[in-house]
């Protein structure tokens, strides 16, 4: 079956690991859990997509749209799905009228993990965008951290001489907006919580923990990976072991007394307002208790 779209209108340039960052917008986040929750709620089918966007500078391949695309599949046999090629191509030229640099650039689904159709589903794909990448989209986290994960195909050479076959390769994902959505999203958190701009102190701390939390983790894969490199259980990956120098060498020097003294200091400082704000507020109370009580013996002897 044809694309149905023109040499224009695909994009060539493959995604590399290490190198290329996919970022995702917060209006795909939304449209994605928005389609999840009308389709999908309640069951164990997923809900999957197409990622529209472009490459920016820096190898960043900016994924700024989507749109849901008609799909089922049989849970017992994973070789049968079926995804409408035809509604998929109507609506990628209609997305076209309203923005012309969105193109597309992969496919969405909702996980949370790869499947086993996965790799045949990016195979289709491949018809509308030379080097597809898979975007899975976590509607409901049961942990901290990002709730995307991003992949692209790569052909698996095997040692034995069987023939080569197609597998997933993990890229890096970030969360990314333009202004106007920053604006967007923070009104609606504000809508959400009702605390203003900057939130209540409880809503801070919660943030505050999440992100230790989140840290946490990173932490513990980390150490898991290690753990299992030294063992012998996975083989030395050079690129990841300079990235993880590079972050212990960013740390910093906690015994160095030039650090311990400047910690000190601004420790001291934050003490001092926070000390001169409780002795002005006493201050106050007990001027205001004075007074209040001169007040009350002067109506008394009136």
């Amino acid at each position: 079956m044809a694309s149905n779209l023109t040499v224009l209108d695909r994009l060539d340039r493959k995604p590399e690991t290490g190198k290329t960052t996919v970022v995702v917008h917060p209006i795909v986040l939304l449209s994605v859990v928005d389609h999840y929750k009308r389709a999908c709620s309640g069951s164990k089918n997923r809900a999957v997509g197409v990622l529209l966007g472009s490459w920016k500078e820096n190898n960043f391949l900016d994924i700024s749209n989507s749109f849901a695309v008609p799909f089922e599949e049989d849970p017992k046999s994973p070789t049968v799905w079926f995804m409408d090629h035809d509604y998929l191509v109507n609506m990628y030229h209609m997305f076209r009228k309203v923005s012309a640099k969105e193109r597309i650039v992969g496919w969405y689904h909702t996980g949370p993990k790869l499947r086993t159709n996965d790799i045949k589903i990016q195979e289709l794909m491949s018809r509308y965008v030379t080097h597809p990448v898979l975007v899975i989209i976590d509607p409901d986290p049961s942990s901290v951290g990002l709730p995307t994960k991003a992949y692209y195909s790569i052909e698996e050479v095997h040692d034995d001489g069987t023939p080569t076959t197609k597998t997933f390769e993990h890229i890096a994902s970030e969360t990314g907006a333009e202004e106007v959505e920053e604006v967007g999203v923070e009104h609606l958190l504000r809508d959400i919580t009702n605390l203003g701009i900057a939130g209540s102190l409880s809503h801070r701390l919660q943030h505050q923990l999440a992100s230790v939390k989140g840290l946490r983790r990173h932490l513990q894969d980390i150490s898991e990976y290690l753990t299992l490199v030294a063992d012998g259980k996975l083989p030395i990956n050079h690129s990841v072991i300079y990235h993880l120098q590079d972050i212990f060498n960013l740390l910093p020097d906690i015994d160095a007394t030039p650090l311990s003294s400047a910690l000190t200091t601004i420790t001291s400082d934050q003490l001092l307002v926070v000390y001169l704000a409780s002795l002005l507020r006493s201050t106050i109370a007990l001027h205001n208790l004075i007074d209040n009580k001169v007040n009350m013996f002067a109506k008394i002897l009136e």
